[in-house]
């Protein structure tokens, strides 16, 4: 009977063979060949449970084929019961011995489990036997990727796509780890070659991110209006296009495609996380703090967002819980946790130890990615060296260096300008161009790109002149855009990054026992590391009281940092002050109406009238360091104190009480007064602080001593001596060259005083 079965089975003739093999099995209840075929039966007809049952019950038997075991497994397999289908495939195999399906099947659901080695050595068995399998040498590729051996796995896309060349899955995977390998070009040859076998959404949208990372921004966003056009609902197309747009300043069309996006799934992050750091851009700050908020009720672990919004709050002045918030940022980032930019921290905390770890975190966001290429010395007659940074324009980082690029010594150097900022036509821009023998702007091109640029033109010490903060491209360095890399002004802390070899200082930053908290190696300027330009004009518009809102009467305190700054200890002293000097008024920085109301709120909480706060606008350079002339005395932040805005002040003739710490940003100040020999005006605990601008306000002989002081120091002291000061960095970039081209790793560098001042 068992024969007729078979004959019937293989005549497709199914009901009747059925028939027969009930019959067998009721005569012998024991009988692998009829359960398996029976499981064939029910299989075809699409009922599995059936099916599984009868092979299970054939595989129990002795006789059972290998082929029983090796369908056994498959369904398996289609139950996600991986253990148990590895253990079929191989009764399979001990039957019939090299059982090409068998083993392929194993391997791919080791692969499955992660168990990556097991997979491979089970692929390669499967070579022995058959070498021509398309399917074979794609999972071989996938194994190898998995294992981070890319030349193997490269190897093995490459027999795929040459045995099967329409093989889709093998040519846009190839596509994806040749952009994961950072060759961007050559990924995109494959997603062209994807897309004549299928347009496809998901190609075009890994190929939109791949032009993105050679920012050729046009060609992205017209590859996922392609992908948008084939899926509509494609909320990652919607919120990469938006971010495209966004890098075009093409700020309403970006957050149309995030509120495209947030309409498909309002649950997502990443159109809130784009939404937010847009709305930050536009100083729409509240509706960023809304978006962060979201975020973290979506989704609390998402990395830096806590920070984000925390920081936006400080923007806004809005100090609810401040202490508990802070508290818990430090205690995430001991934890090495991904809470709080690097720049942010700083706003914060004056821990040193907290503030590199902080650091070192946030710097793996761009690791070191070296282009793997020796820097091959030459003899050159100059120095080639290259500032960086997207602030050369009007902005605080080109008031204080203009002087500096236009008295480099152009005999020993050669200095180009790496600009990606906006494109503007301000005085200042032109002015700075022509300081350099090369201005060339890269903001259209890739950070590996910038970097390749630099070594082709045989960049010798590249300068980033922005860290950190505001637009930077710390991607530049992590490539290697130098075999000497300069932390230099615009971030005041330590980078953190293996790439960074070091950091301009001077004594007062950082003292000898602080160094252990800076990965870079010091460069010790003899007087202030901050370069300020002595040509800096100072409008000669006189503002009357009245005009910018301050009373006719009264002491004035000033500080015209940036809101962000202002914490609620400091702010506490700054209304004891109020109340303790009758008809003083504060004069401060509006840097958004928010942030103003908020203070005015803090400042009744405290039991001062709101009106004593008075906010000033922004003005053209010029006159704004006019209007200083209106103050009595600037008194600083802490632990963030005032920067450019410090020397803004002593520039301008009006002397400054800073609060110095120990963090990079908490010791400029002291710094600068230092360097114009008012060291008198710096003080080291907050009572300290309080009592001496009290004394200031209150001793009008004592304070009109200082500012005559300060007017007499102004031209004769180091701070506002920039051919000194340019002299001085130059000895550093030699001293830095000499070490490489001895072959000598970055050392301390401690640069003599060549001019003794009085």
């Amino acid at each position: 009977m068992l024969e007729l079965a078979e004959k019937k089975f293989r005549e497709k003739q199914y009901r009747e063979a059925e028939k027969i093999l009930n019959r067998v099995l009721n005569l012998h209840s024991i009988n692998s060949k009829a359960n398996e075929l029976l499981s064939y039966i029910h299989g075809n007809r699409g009922n599995h449970y059936l099916a599984i049952t009868f092979l299970e019950k054939a595989t129990r038997e002795v006789d059972c084929s290998a082929e029983a075991h090796y369908y056994y497994g498959k369904m398996l397999l289609s139950r996600s019961l991986h253990w148990e289908a590895i253990e079929s495939f191989k009764k399979a195999i001990e039957k019939v011995g090299n059982f090409f399906e068998a083993l392929h099947e194993i391997g791919t659901a080791y692969a499955f489990l992660e168990d990556h080695q097991n997979a491979l050595a089970y692929y390669q068995k499967c070579q022995i036997l058959k070498k021509d399998s398309p399917q074979l040498n794609y999972n071989l590729a996938k194994i190898y990727e998995e294992l981070k051996q890319y030349s193997e796995a490269n190897k093995y896309y490459d027999i795929a796509i040459n045995l099967h060349p329409k093989y889709l899955e093998a040519i846009i995977n190839k596509g994806n780890l040749l952009a994961e390998l950072d060759r961007p070009e050559d990924a995109i040859k494959y997603f062209n070659i994807a897309l004549k076998v299928k347009s496809d959404c998901q190609i075009f949208y890994d190929k939109a991110n791949t032009l993105l990372s050679l920012n050729s921004y046009a060609e992205a966003i017209d590859c996922f209006k392609h992908a948008i056009s084939i899926k509509p609902d494609y909320q990652e197309a919607w919120v990469n296009m938006g971010l495209v747009l966004q890098l075009c300043n093409k700020n309403s069309e970006a957050m149309n495609c995030y509120e495209q996006a947030l309409k498909i799934n309002d649950k997502k992050v990443e159109p809130l996380i784009n939404r937010g750091y847009l709305h930050i851009k536009l100083r729409n700050f509240e509706k960023a703090t809304m978006d962060f908020k979201k975020i973290l009720e979506i989704d609390e672990t998402v990395e830096w967002i806590y920070g984000d919004l925390f920081h936006t709050e400080l923007k806004l002045c809005m100090w609810n819980n401040l202490k508990r918030k802070k508290n818990y940022i430090e205690n995430q980032v001991s934890f090495e946790k991904k809470i709080i930019n690097a720049f942010s921290l700083l706003v914060i905390s004056n821990n040193l130890k907290l503030i590199q770890k902080n650091t070192e975190i946030f710097a793996k966001k761009n690791p070191s990615k070296d282009l793997f290429v020796p820097f091959i010395k030459k003899e050159r007659k100059k120095i080639r060296i290259g500032y960086y940074s997207a602030d050369l324009r009007n902005h605080a980082v080109g008031y204080l260096m203009a002087g500096l690029f236009e008295q480099h010594n152009r005999d020993q150097f050669e200095l180009i300008a790496f600009s990606f900022g906006p494109r503007t036509n301000d005085g200042m821009r032109q002015r700075l161009e022509k300081a350099f023998d090369q201005f060339i702007e890269v903001g259209n091109i890739s950070d590996k790109e910038v970097a390749k640029l630099s070594r082709e033109l045989d960049i010798a010490i590249a300068v980033d002149l922005m860290g950190f903060s505001g637009e930077s491209k710390t991607g530049i360095f992590a490539y290697r855009a130098a075999p000497i890399q300069v932390n230099y002004l615009g971030y005041p802390g330590t980078m953190g990054a293996s790439y960074i070899d070091y950091i301009v200082a001077d004594p007062i930053l950082i003292p000898p026992e602080f160094q252990d908290f800076y990965t870079e190696k010091v460069i010790y300027l003899p007087y202030s590391y901050q370069v300020n330009d002595r040509k800096r004009e100072i409008s000669d518009r006189k503002f009357s009281r009245a005009e910018v809102g301050l009373p006719e009467k009264g002491f004035i305190f000033c500080c015209f940092n940036n809101n962000y700054k202002i914490l609620p200890e400091i702010f506490d002293i700054w209304m004891r002050l109020l109340q303790t000097v009758d008809h003083s008024v504060l004069w401060l920085l509006e840097d958004n109406s928010a942030a103003a109301k908020n203070l005015k709120s803090e400042a009744m909480q405290r039991g001062i009238n709101p009106e004593r706060l008075v906010f000033a606008q922004r003005l053209p350079s010029a006159e704004h360091l006019a209007r200083h002339a209106l103050a009595d005395l600037f008194i600083d932040t802490f632990p963030y104190n005032a920067h450019t805005t410090a020397s803004d002040a002593l520039w301008a003739g009006l002397p400054l009480v800073t609060l110095q710490g120990d963090s990079f940003a908490s010791r400029v100040a002291s710094s600068l007064l230092s360097a114009i020999g008012l060291p008198e005006l710096i003080t080291h605990t907050h009572q300290e602080y309080e009592s001496l601008a009290i004394e200031l306000a209150m001793n009008p002989q004592k304070l009109a001593s200082l500012k005559q002081k300060l007017i007499n120091n102004r031209m004769t002291t180091p701070l506002f001596d920039t051919n000194q000061y340019t002299k001085h960095l130059e000895n550093a970039y030699l001293q830095m060259y000499e070490r490489y081209q001895a072959n000598l790793l970055p050392e301390n560098i401690y640069v003599k005083d060549i001019k003794k001042y009085d």
